[in-house]
């Protein structure tokens, strides 16, 4: 049975609370409170996910919904309705702070509800709907994204490379375990590319060219607290399994073994780690100021693996000594060093490593909310309009306003961005604009793809616990956006009657649990919806 506001006021209260108790129970994979100051990596970012396509939202025939037993949504009927039982959604919940809330109708063209739609407020992880949008109508739905290996010099008839090699990145952000089984698979695949092209030995460096991005790796508006957290992990267009590493520490014997994951040469490694008895073990692992890694401690003789993660200081750096190592398994030996450089105009291409479809690539990273994905991308699809061809935030934001004025048709100045992820807190946008994204995305060639990589109400990824038990379980498909002064949730949802509803819900302020709350009860709403 739906609650309404004709219900008695302890009711509508009992109702609140236990929505709020049950968002209380779960944590999105971008909530920032509870991570912050946290070194620990989020357990998602092993785990390897096969993104499937979801086709765009339609009106179809739903199945019915079972309410549960305290709610909070409601069952409108007109517009007038719809108007009234939000209004007091927003006026009675939450405590302190502001509201930005903007709902139209798709497929009618008309507002349902606005309040604050104009006001610049932060989107939070919402922002990568935005990073979404440009990469997809930048590039398309179908794009790989190619890292490549080439020479400057000739091949002898023994193998040798009478000159450099060169590691060139593309800005893929799919480079990790998230996408492929085993972190150290892209960089080994391209060794082996390299040998199979009859590459034995190479008389000069191994050279990584990053240039694709300037040097910026901590976004303006990043706070310290963020920087030893895997979800805001440092940016480069050179990057190797969401620039994360993994030590390693095993029981060998009497010994303990200590080993990088994904294996490099360029990440000095240093252990002091004693072998005790049992199966426990308490590992201690820096950073050092040489770049390298201290790890101390001691392991149980019969204990398991244990892993610890760290955030890489230098990216590219850690990209290029990954394929050194890589090179050095398939039998390829280079005679100079691992260093920083271009790649001449003249060089020729002797092995690449593609990436899955951008579809693929947008859908893993909006289901789980992956910040570095987003930055990638956010300034990948800025390189072409870049005078020199290297990206940046600045760049990537003067792509965006292009592409929000030119072909969404909204205030490019509605816009105030500093990264592509939404963890800066300098980002700055309106509701209204969110609004006119969504409305161009939903009927865009790329479409399919957009809708696709947003998490499903009571169903799948970020959304899984809300709005279970509702008409939005199943239906209401958005992105979501949480830190310690932000709620957000930007998507679409299929009304009760099949009329098709573009909403952005942006909450600034304190109180997100009841803003949280809030929004779930307007997205069931919004699913409860029928015109009069």
């Amino acid at each position: 049975m739906t609650s309404s506001p004709h219900l008695p006021r302890v009711l509508r209260t009992a109702a609140t609370i236990a929505i709020a108790i049950a968002l209380l129970a779960s944590t999105g994979a971008d909530a920032l409170a509870s991570q912050q100051g946290d070194g620990a990596p989020r357990k998602t970012r092993t785990v390897r996910r096969t993104a499937t396509k979801r086709p765009a939202a339609k009106p179809t025939a739903r199945r019915p919904v079972a309410a549960p037993l305290n709610t909070s949504w409601t069952s409108p009927r007109g517009k007038v309705a719809l108007e009234a039982d939000i209004n007091d959604m927003l006026s009675r919940r939450v405590k302190g702070g502001k509201f930005g809330v903007m709902i139209v109708s798709l497929s009618r063209g008309d507002t349902l509800f606005a309040q604050n739609a104009g006001e610049m407020m932060q989107p939070a992880s919402t922002m990568k709907l935005f990073s979404t949008a440009v990469a997809l109508d930048r590039f398309g739905p179908e794009y790989k994204f190619s890292t490549d290996v080439l020479r400057d010099g000739t091949v002898g008839p023994d193998g040798t490379v009478q000159g450099n090699l060169y590691l060139r990145a593309d800005g893929d952000p799919a480079m990790s375990a998230r996408f492929f089984k085993d972190a150290n698979l892209p960089m080994s695949t391209l060794a082996r590319s390299v040998a199979a092209a009859g590459v034995k030995r190479v008389t000069g460096d191994l050279i990584y060219d990053a240039s694709a991005f300037d040097d910026r790796r901590i976004p303006e508006g990043w706070k310290t607290t963020y920087l030893g957290s895997a979800y805001a992990a440092r940016v480069s267009a050179l990057s190797l399994n969401e620039n994360l590493v993994w030590v390693v520490v095993s029981p060998a014997g009497k010994v303990a073994q200590v080993t990088l994951d994904p294996v490099t040469t360029t990440i000095p490694l240093r252990s002091k780690v004693r072998i005790v008895g049992g199966a426990g073990g308490r590992i201690s692992a820096r950073r050092a100021s040489d770049g390298g890694i201290d790890v101390s401690g001691t392991i149980g003789s019969l204990s398991g693996p244990r892993r610890y993660s760290l955030v890489v200081d230098d990216p590219a750096h850690f990209t290029a000594g990954a394929l050194a190592a890589g090179l050095q398994t398939a039998g390829v030996a280079v005679s100079g060093t691992v260093r920083a450089g271009r790649v001449p105009s003249t060089a020729t291409k002797v092995a690449s490593f593609a990436s899955p479809p951008l579809s693929q690539i947008v859908s893993e990273m909006n289901r789980e909310s992956i910040n570095i994905v987003a930055e990638l991308l956010y300034r990948d699809a800025g390189r072409a309009a870049a005078a020199d061809g290297m990206s940046s935030a600045e760049v990537a934001q003067a792509n965006l306003r292009d592409f929000l004025s030119k072909k969404v048709g909204a205030d490019p100045q509605s816009v105030r961005i500093f990264d592509g992820s939404g963890l800066s807190t300098l980002d700055y946008l309106t509701p209204r604009t969110m609004i006119h994204l969504l409305s161009y995305a939903h009927k865009g060639p790329w479409s399919s793809a957009f809708h696709g990589s947003l998490p499903v109400a009571g169903e799948s990824e970020l959304l899984r616990r809300r709005m279970r038990g509702t008409p939005a379980e199943g239906n209401l498909h958005a992105k979501t956006g949480t830190t310690d002064v932000v709620v957000a949730l930007g998507g679409y949802v299929t009304a009760k009657d099949g009329e098709i509803v573009a909403f952005s819900f942006i909450y600034n302020g304190n109180d997100r649990w009841n803003a949280k709350a809030t929004m779930d009860a307007m997205g069931a709403t919004l699913a409860n919806f029928v015109r009069e």
